[in-house]
């Protein structure tokens, strides 16, 4: 089947350069000497991670507790479950991990730490743990210089049923930096709150084995990884829209897109209506601040290529409102009733997480696999 050929909207995947994508961090990563532990969250697919994995046995990151089980159920063991945890979902942890799981949990308070210890004893296994910092103000975690840190440290070391694993950050803020000098800075800021929290841990006599950064952002640009074990990336197998804007990545690196059919036209407004709106591309408008507004997503013809300025403009639920990027008026290509565009989103993980399957084409238009994805929690 050719995609000229597919119901649309779906979701479709370019293998080539999803390896492509795949194979150019791992080189990065390994010439700094950490390892990669590509995050499931974004691909939610086995067969995507799978190629993201250098090996059989090599360790992922999840978000949900569902991506945990399912990754699992398809042979690999070893996991961190990169979200702070919540007391009702410790059992179902303790089950997986008794299962034969190795899955490590992140927290960032004693109140966790005390109800992980209290589930791991009821369930008489031993649940590891990493501690969250906060490296940048952008979510949660421990500051490294907060007595917090050593307070958690000592009681998870010190527990029958906890195993203190390590330290984890996440540089969330890289996300809205301006130029790539401010993504090295805070990759930086990043390997430095990670390696001197480890240190703390260690002056007191307690274990640090794992000491773990990550975003694709700072994936692409750190400089110096040295103290780091591995570093946790999800976006970078796909890259989106965002990325090219923060210039992590080309606009012709991404790997994903949104196949839409055209079904009408406002002629008097310079509309083409397609039927992809937001159940098929999602809300996300993570463009909306960068220099290049991308809309909900930018409009490329049948190979791939961008249709000069053409974004979706405006979402309804099935609806997709293409049209030239505001500032540019740019004529709108003849697109009949009928034709197929490809949409490149704004973010990865929220387009992808609206289907349930990958057409998979290899740089071509012949879908040469369909992949299952999954969702929920």
């Amino acid at each position: 089947m050719r995609l000229s050929e597919l119901e649309t909207p779906c979701l479709v995947l370019d293998r080539e350069k999803l390896a492509r994508n795949i194979a150019a961090l791992h080189v990065r990563l390994r010439g700094l000497g950490v390892n990669l532990r590509p995050h499931g969250k974004t691909a939610k697919c086995i067969d995507a991670v799978r190629l993201a994995l250098e090996g059989p046995s090599g360790g992922i990151t999840v978000s949900t507790l569902k991506e945990a089980e399912y990754y699992f159920d398809h042979g690999i063991v070893d996991m961190i479950y990169a979200v702070g945890v919540a007391p009702v979902k410790l059992d179902r942890i303790a089950a997986l991990i008794g299962r034969g799981a190795h899955l490590s949990v992140i927290l960032d308070s004693m109140a966790q730490a005390r109800l992980l210890a209290e589930r791991a004893r009821a369930h008489d296994l031993v649940i590891p743990a990493l501690i969250e910092l906060d490296c940048d103000g952008h979510r949660s975690g421990v500051v490294p210089d907060d007595p917090l840190l050593t307070e958690i440290g000592r009681f998870l070391h010190t527990q029958k049923h906890t195993a203190l694993a390590g330290v984890l950050t996440h540089a969330g803020e890289s996300y809205n930096c301006r130029s790539i000098e401010a993504i090295q800075a805070l990759a930086d800021t990043e390997r430095e709150a990670a390696v001197k929290s480890a240190e703390a841990l260690r002056r007191l006599g307690l274990p640090c084995p794992i000491v773990s950064v990550g975003s694709t952002p700072t994936a692409n640009f750190a400089r110096d990884l040295s103290g780091v074990t591995e570093v946790r990336a999800g976006v970078f197998m796909f890259y989106d829209l965002v990325m090219a804007g923060l210039g992590v990545c080309a606009a012709d690196d991404i790997a994903l897109s949104v196949l839409a059919s055209v079904i009408g036209h406002q002629e008097r407004k310079g509309w083409i209506i397609t039927d992809a709106g937001w159940m098929a591309l999602s809300r996300d408008r993570g463009t909306a601040f960068q220099a290049i507004d991308q809309g909900y997503g930018l409009v490329g013809d049948m190979t791939g290529r961008p249709l000069g300025d053409l974004i979706v403009t405006g979402v309804s639920q099935e609806h997709g409102i293409v049209a030239g990027r505001a500032g540019k008026p740019t004529p709108a290509p003849s697109l009949e009733v009928g034709a197929k565009v490809r949409i490149f989103p704004n973010h990865a993980c929220a387009t992808g997480a609206m289907h349930d399957r990958y057409q998979v084409v290899d740089g071509e238009d012949k879908v040469v696999a369909v992949w299952s994805r999954i969702n929920g929690w």
